[in-house]
């Protein structure tokens, strides 16, 4: 579901066709956010290399806590879903919970905690960051480079929720099958859409 009319499975061609195969190669259907970029699907192809790139330095651990984080707090429900239950592979969904809902969650250590505060006040309004903002996570142990890379995390994370929002973008129906007490407190947007996913038929 989306704003805009988009170019369905059953209709793509080359590019758009080339894309929503890769797609469901990593979600085993066509996911609502691609399908806004069935019109300009190099963005989409271009956005994947710079957030590749962006990740690289990072461990998978950070990376899921700072895009968490920014998603989170940018109020989108499918990045904060996806990612969300991408920490659990490191916390006990109760602790995920707690990251949402702004409570403890023991398994953080004091940079993990500092480092999403940061990413939430970058991705809230980064005009009000400041150099003592650095120096608690240069205090943490964190060098430049890495606080270069959590920003960028953040910024990113920032234009792609603000791009499927601004759409109407629902995240997809199978994040529906996630525990029910986590979902909610990780659906902090918009609903999730309650179609089945649609699926390319991809010849063998």
């Amino acid at each position: 579901m989306a704003y805009i009319e988009t170019i369905a499975p059953d209709d793509a061609q080359d590019e758009v066709r080339a894309m929503y195969e890769r797609q469901q190669g990593s979600w085993g259907y066509v996911p609502n956010y691609a399908k806004v970029f069935s019109h300009r699907p190099e963005v989409l192809a271009r956005w994947g290399r710079l957030l590749a790139e962006i990740r690289r330095p990072m461990d998978a651990r950070r990376f899921e806590l700072v895009t968490f984080a920014a998603a989170h707090e940018l109020r989108n429900s499918a990045c904060a879903l996806a990612h969300g239950k991408a920490l659990t592979q490191f916390f006990p969904p109760a602790e995920v919970q707690a990251m949402a809902e702004g409570g403890d969650a023991p398994g953080l250590s004091p940079a993990e905690r500092a480092m999403m505060d940061f990413s939430r006040k970058v991705a809230r309004d980064a005009t009000t960051v400041t150099q003592s903002d650095i120096d608690e996570l240069r205090a943490c142990g964190m060098s430049d480079p890495e606080i270069f890379d959590i920003v960028a995390t953040s910024a990113g994370r920032a234009f792609f929720t603000k791009l499927l929002d601004a759409l109407g973008v629902l995240g997809d129906s199978p994040f529906g099958a996630m525990d029910a007490v986590l979902r909610e407190a990780l659906t902090v947007g918009r609903p999730l859409d309650r179609r089945t996913p649609e699926t390319l038929n991809v010849l063998a």
